[in-house]
């Protein structure tokens, strides 16, 4: 059997990768929270202060970084994806108003992706990749992605290495995600909508992250970082984030990559066995609505 080599010969794959959501995950629970000033400026703060500042902390220690931005995000600020592509970092798809694939007919859902899709044509970004509202995927999510000629998609969690899809519309790259490795469950707080109920220490987190990357060494997966400008752009998570780069570039071992071009490896990687995704067929008898 033929070794996997997506990894390049690093013992780890590090993908920096921030949600760029601003206001949409919070309208996509109802539109009348646009009217919550105190709210939205809570949101807003990601694209307005924590996207400058990222981008300013990702040139000085020199690593690359994925920005998945819903198109309704990039719509309501025209320079902002150009800004992001123009200091050498990836933008990629994250739907159109952040609206979960699993709250939408399949209709919808196409829809709502090739909104997003129409949004990012207009202003002349190349993208490649694709990442769900809250990581909730359908089953017609991944034929989505192949067919609309991207080549990888990042919301599932059926390993912690690369892992290849047959779509029926394609064959994509998937780079897994999981929960451990997400700002959003350490820092997220809202009175309303309710969004979680612990503020969590940026020096807990960064213990966490650093134990995570230097474990992921001995099995060489992908340490796929997901972090949101209004949460991990405030100073000390920044700094958190900060020391987190420094200690994986330290290590010696470690490669930070766009998830593009982690993408690229591994369709190119024939030590990767590709699996066709197989829809659960759920005996009601055993699992009642």
């Amino acid at each position: 059997m033929t070794e996997p080599s997506w990894h390049g010969g690093a013992a780890a794959v590090a993908t920096l990768t921030f949600d760029v959501d601003a206001e949409s995950p919070i309208l996509a629970r109802g539109r009348g929270y646009a009217g919550h000033l105190s709210t939205m400026s809570h949101q807003a703060y990601g694209p307005r202060v924590g996207v400058p500042r990222i981008l300013d902390l990702l040139d000085e220690l020199a690593v690359p970084a994925t920005f998945f931005v819903p198109g309704w995000v990039a719509e309501q600020r025209p320079g902002l994806a150009a800004t992001i592509v123009e200091r050498g970092h990836e933008v990629a798809h994250h739907s159109y108003g952040h609206r979960p694939p699993t709250a939408m007919t399949a209709a919808e859902q196409r829809a709502d992706f090739e909104r997003g899709m129409a949004v990012f044509a207009a202003q002349g970004i190349e993208i490649s990749g694709h990442r769900a509202a809250g990581w909730e995927s359908t089953w017609d999510t991944p034929a989505l992605v192949a067919e609309h000629g991207l080549s990888y998609d990042s919301s599932l969690m059926a390993d912690d290495r690369p892992y290849l899809i047959e779509t029926g519309a394609g064959r994509i790259a998937e780079l897994p995600v999981h929960w451990s490795l997400d700002d959003w469950e350490q820092y997220a707080f809202l009175p309303a909508p309710q969004v979680g109920s612990v503020i969590t220490s940026p020096a807990r987190v960064l213990e966490m992250w650093r134990a995570e990357l230097d474990a992921m060494r001995r099995y060489r997966c992908l340490f796929n970082l997901c972090l949101h400008p209004f949460l991990s752009g405030r100073p000390g998570r920044l700094e958190a984030v900060r020391s987190l780069i420094e200690f994986g570039l330290g290590l010696g071992d470690v490669r930070f990559a766009r998830c593009r071009d982690v993408a690229a490896a591994a369709l190119a990687d024939p030590g990767l066995p590709t699996e066709s995704l197989r829809r659960l067929e759920i005996d009601p008898s055993v699992y009642p609505d």
